[in-house]
């Protein structure tokens, strides 16, 4: 495994992080404390030291694991939370979004309940969840320096969405020098990521950026295949079906990165598709962590894995370029050609891009 600086904060995240939303929820698949503990605890063992949790993920019950998991080895982990959604008052329905409190006053309460929860004495990241610009006002920004100044936090994040866009709070994070900004980036879904690349570049913004869904729910880690039936509850079933009929066939025409050789990890010149896939993200400077979506030990195994397999070649990240300005040579509409954007689209039609604003 290898580490990264977060931004400016000195602190250091593994290259493959645990991104704890699959514990103390059921969206990806029911487990026990137990074993979520030990699937924490083995990823640990694996090199990964950068947990990120959320305190609306299971109403606490995340962050409550994350702080029982991790408590012997909090020297060696780096662990990032969220606040912004108010489930204090709000029941959850389903994989809908609850409403939001931004003001200083809810968020600096929800971060005091955050630290109990996780059984600190300071959180190393928190991150905004889900923030729209307008929400980042004076007074936010404001008690995030009050939080760092008291010593319970050590940095700043955005985190970007539910879904996919959300460039006006992007670049507003980066050009303030956050610490890092999360966001949906993957080798199928590259606008976004690009756009924020294009961002730092021009302000020398010194943000970290922390993709999630590298494996474009499923798809580039052949989790989900023509044959697979997602089930009724199952998180990823809010893809239309042509996106992953059109997934398919890209996936296909990606397989000159996968790399024939020995065990992961072992030093060899092995790259399944699964780690391609982070590898791919890891080789823009900017990338400073990325969080798959963990769901088995064998999970571990590979991903962890990824920040040793062999960075993609020059000549192969002009190809993944060249495939995807051409869409991969597929000539129809998979369904979800548009971004979200709270500013009336307003961002998207400055970053010049092809996407319309998502209804």
């Amino acid at each position: 495994m290898r580490y990264s600086e977060l931004g400016d904060s000195g602190l250091e995240v593994s290259e493959v992080g645990f991104g704890a939303w699959t514990v103390g929820t059921d969206w990806w698949g029911d487990r026990s404390e137990e074993d979520a503990i030990e699937m924490l605890r083995y990823a640990v063992d694996r090199g990964v030291t950068y947990v990120d949790t959320g305190d609306v993920y299971g109403h606490g019950r995340s962050e409550e694991i994350v702080g029982r998991a991790l408590s012997d080895v909090r020297d060696e982990v780096t662990i990032a939370t969220k606040v912004g959604y108010d489930f204090y008052n709000n029941p959850q329905a389903g994989h809908g979004e609850i409403p939001k409190q931004m003001n200083p006053e809810y968020l600096r309460d929800a971060v005091e309940k955050s630290l109990e929860r996780l059984e600190m004495d300071s959180i190393d990241l928190l991150q905004l969840h889900n923030a729209d610009v307008s929400e980042i006002t004076p007074d936010v920004l404001e008690l995030l320096d009050e939080l760092e100044e008291e010593g319970k936090i050590d940095a700043t994040g955005l985190a970007l969405g539910p879904s996919i866009g959300w460039l006006a709070e992007g670049d507003f994070a980066i050009e303030r020098e956050f610490d890092s900004v999360q966001l949906v980036w993957n080798v199928l879904e590259q606008e976004v990521g690009d756009h924020f690349l294009e961002t730092i570049e021009r302000t020398g913004s010194s943000t970290s950026l922390i993709p999630r869904v590298p494996h474009s729910s499923g798809i580039l880690n052949e989790q989900v295949t023509p044959e697979t039936e997602l089930g009724e509850g199952d998180h990823r079933g809010f893809r239309p079906d042509a996106w992953y009929e059109t997934g398919w066939e890209k996936l296909e025409k990606l397989r000159f990165l996968e790399r024939a050789g020995g065990g992961a990890g072992d030093g060899s010149s092995e790259r399944t598709m699964g780690q391609a896939a982070i590898a791919w993200l890891l080789s823009h400077d900017p990338v400073a962590s990325v969080t798959p979506t963990f769901r088995t030990k064998a999970d571990i195994d590979e991903w962890a894995a990824a920040s040793d397999v062999p960075r993609l070649t020059d000549e192969e990240m002009a190809r993944v370029e060249e495939l995807y300005e051409n869409d991969f040579g597929i000539d129809r509409d998979d369904g979800m050609d548009s971004l979200r954007t709270s500013v009336d689209g307003a961002d998207i039609e400055s970053a010049g891009l092809d996407k319309l604003a998502a209804d």
